[in-house]
């Protein structure tokens, strides 16, 4: 290890120490417990007073009233196992005494070593010297002398901690990364805290801080408060970042993260973090604050000083054993504040519903469920954070009823399925009525639909084979409009649909000396009354959907209620599986769809619109372990060229992971070509020494949207990644909204058993 690699490291570790000296390191947050797992039972047989001695010799002193055993010596009470060269035991005073090669067994597990060991009679208080112990996760502490005041605290006199390997391969001493020295160690279970006085941090054993008072969780810990290791940035927006999260335990069921921002070129920004685990449900609620003026890509600020926060929260509960309701809150001052801050995990799921990238959704719903019935009832919100968008036009929808059913008996021999939907969307702001100067928040379409549909579908298996599927499905939609562009008032529409049809396939099975095949011709027959597309029902939830091998054997196509597919038509394709006994694998998927008239319902990017559909293509394989390829693809109807390719690989090894993806389009859902190229990866040149590697560029615009390059240093007990990052991103400037490159170098540091980085 040379000295430069040793002040790196060695520096990365004192930031993530130093800011806990005189303080609590805390462990990482893991989900709240309901309540606190039992303690294991003793299982050795001898109960609560029972002792169990066996040795190659043993000595009774009557006279000195005292029992020594003498050589392979194996004593056993209260769950705790001493093995030992020598042990004796005083009858009159209760007390054990031990030497030579001593170890200890705890009932949970734990393990101590010692050379010289005075126990008392429970072997649950003494005195050691040559003390050492090993605790889970592989944690060692050593000592020259060791008191053990009862079950649950333990003082250690010149004492050493490390959860890094202490020897080499061949057995030889080995200097750990890190270890942390100490005058005094007190290790107090109860309070679940490990002590330190006058500790020292070794990096390598290179002394890199000094601490006083010091103390971190103890590492059976489960949670305790104090700080979490730090996230260090440099940006072009903020400069210099130091954020420092703690941990504060409120109770067993509920905590609190404070995650102050201190940044070189802005003011600070405030990160709170709250959970609490209820009998019946949980709550979470992430919010930040700053007060500060709008900055720009190059860390510049400008316009009026302001308030500027952000909430993140979601719930979930339950009413009784079918019964739950929830809700999600998402809501931010900034179109950029997210960006700005270095804001994590912001466009997750936390309700019923999931988000688009840059879009914030808050909602309240309710939902219902037990083995043959299905109900939600919903209102959202949407808050739009991408250029153009106007909040004013996204619909409130409130409120979204969903419902299905099915009898617990067939119907006919089959499956029949009831299903209910409602809808009522508001806005307050037309998208599609230019604004004038007379009117300018023209009003915005308002609908609302109910929806009410059966389906029936049973299967035939014949004698050859041949899977034979006949299913019905009726519906029926009534919407009330109002506000459309260039309508007054507000109008009804009515409309009834069905489509009759059957699956059919016929799978061929053939084994191999070392696998299997199977063949499988598909079909699907379908006939509905010809699609004829109202122009006062607005399409809401049709308007992005792909046609691949998901929908391709679908009676309807339309992933939502306002489209619906019409007119007679067949959807037919193939399946080909092949499975090796080693666990090799590869399918495909061929079909298209075939029409007896045109449908301009669907939008020409789907190649839906003529008689004979593009072909869909779809294949993936594992031909080797640790690796798994794909691709999905749409080519034309008529030149069979590619207009939609997906493919991508995913490899994993033991030095490394890679994560490959490519993509194009050529009209995607916003009318526009693209074409992209995604990669995650990991690769470790040798043992300790690694690279990292994300990236996403725009093969159209030959730019990179996002670079991440890493370098990795880790073992057993330390992980250290500085990485460069660089990223497209939409920015505020005082001349407006523009893209640029924002630039960023991250240090993310790991030690063993005091919590992790979590960036």
């Amino acid at each position: 290890m040379s000295s430069s690699q040793t002040a790196l490291l060695g520096g990365a570790a004192a930031i993530a120490l130093l800011i806990a000296g005189g303080s609590a390191s805390a462990q990482a947050p893991a989900p709240l417990p309901v309540a606190p797992p039992a303690p294991p039972p003793v299982t050795d047989g001898l109960g609560e007073d029972g002792f169990y001695l066996e040795a190659d010799l043993v000595i009774r002193d009557d006279k000195n009233d005292t029992i020594t055993a003498r050589g392979e010596v194996e004593a056993r009470r209260n769950g705790r196992t001493l093995r030992a060269e020598e042990v004796v035991y005083n009858q009159g005073t209760k007390i054990v005494t031990a030497k030579g090669n001593i170890v200890l067994v705890n009932a949970d597990g734990s393990t101590q070593f010692a050379d010289e060991l005075t126990l008392d009679e429970d072997m649950s208080a003494g005195f050691a010297r040559g003390f050492a112990m090993r605790m889970q996760p592989n944690v060692k502490i050593a000592a020259d002398a060791a008191i053990r005041r009862n079950e649950n605290v333990n003082e250690l006199s010149r004492a050493v901690y490390t959860p890094c390997p202490v020897c080499a391969d061949g057995g030889d001493d080995n200097t750990p990364t890190w270890q942390i020295k100490a005058a005094k160690v007190v290790q107090d279970r109860n309070k679940q805290l490990v002590y330190y006085q006058n500790a020292v941090v070794e990096m390598w054993g290179v002394p890199v801080a000094y601490l006083p008072v010091f103390w971190h969780a103890d590492p059976s810990a489960k949670r305790r408060s104090g700080f979490l290791p730090p996230k260090v940035e440099v940006t072009r927006r903020r400069g210099f970042s130091y954020e420092q999260p703690y941990l504060q335990v409120l109770s067993p069921s509920s905590e609190v993260v404070l995650s102050p921002q201190f940044n070189a070129d802005v003011n600070p920004f405030l990160n709170m973090t709250y959970r609490k685990r209820f009998y019946s449900g949980y709550l979470e609620a992430r919010a930040g604050y700053t007060y500060e003026r709008d900055v720009d890509g190059n860390g510049e600020r400008f316009g009026e000083r302001t308030h500027r926060s952000y909430l993140l929260a979601k719930g979930k509960f339950e009413i009784d054993d079918k019964w739950d309701w929830g809700f999600a809150a998402e809501r931010t001052s900034d179109d950029f504040l997210f960006d700005n801050y270095s804001v994590d995990d912001v466009y997750s799921q936390r309700g019923l519903f999931t988000p688009d990238d840059h879009r914030l959704m808050s909602q309240v719903y309710t939902t219902r469920q037990d083995a043959r019935s299905y109900l939600s009832i919903a209102a959202v919100s949407v808050q739009g954070l991408r250029i153009g968008d106007q909040d004013r036009t996204f619909p409130t929808v409130a409120p979204l009823v969903e419902a299905r059913w099915e009898p617990e008996s067939a119907v006919a021999g089959g499956r029949l399925r009831i299903r209910a939907s409602g809808v009522v969307l508001n806005r307050d702001q037309s998208q599609s009525i230019a604004p004038t100067p007379a009117d300018p928040r023209p009003a915005g379409a308002d609908s609302r639909r109910a929806t009410g549909e059966a389906s029936w579908r049973r299967d035939f298996t014949l004698s050859s084979g041949l899977r034979v599927t006949p299913f019905l499905q009726t519906r029926f939609d009534t919407y009330n409009v109002s506000d459309l562009a260039g309508v007054s008032g507000s109008d009804t529409v009515t409309r009834g649909l069905g489509v009759a049809g059957a699956d059919i396939s016929w799978p061929f099975f053939k084994r191999l000396s070392a696998g299997s095949i199977v063949l499988e011709p598909v079909a699907q027959i379908a006939i509905s009354p010809d699609s004829d597309l109202d122009s006062r029902i607005p399409n809401e939830d049709s308007l992005a959907f792909e046609f691949d091998e998901n929908n391709l054997f679908r009676a309807n196509k339309s992933p939502g209620f306002d489209l619906y597919e019409g007119g007679r038509r067949l959807n037919a394709g193939g399946r080909a599986r092949i499975s090796m006994d080693d666990g090799r694998e590869a399918s495909l998927l061929i079909g298209r769809s075939f029409r007896a008239e045109r449908d301009d319902l669907f939008p020409p990017r789907t190649g839906l619109q003529h008689k004979a559909s593009d072909w869909v293509v779809s294949a993936d394989a594992k031909p080797i372990k640790g690796v798994s390829v794909f691709t999905r693809s749409r080519l034309d109807n008529d030149t069979m060229s590619i207009r939609r390719l997906e493919a991508g690989a995913d490899v994993s090894h033991a030095r490394g992971y890679a994560v490959v993806r490519y993509l194009r389009d050529d009209l995607d859902i916003n009318g526009f070509k693209q074409e992209n190229f995604d990669v995650y990866s990991e690769l470790f040149v040798t043992k300790n020494w690694g690279v990292s590697f994300v990236g996403s560029r725009d093969l159209r615009s030959d730019n990179w949207r996002r670079r991440d390059i890493g370098v990795v240093w880790k073992d057993d007990c330390l992980r250290v990644d500085v990485v460069f990052q660089r990223e497209d991103q939409y920015v505020n400037t005082p001349t407006g909204v523009r893209i640029r490159p924002n630039d960023s170098i991250q240090l993310r540091l790991t030690l063993a058993t005091l919590g992790d980085t979590g960036y």
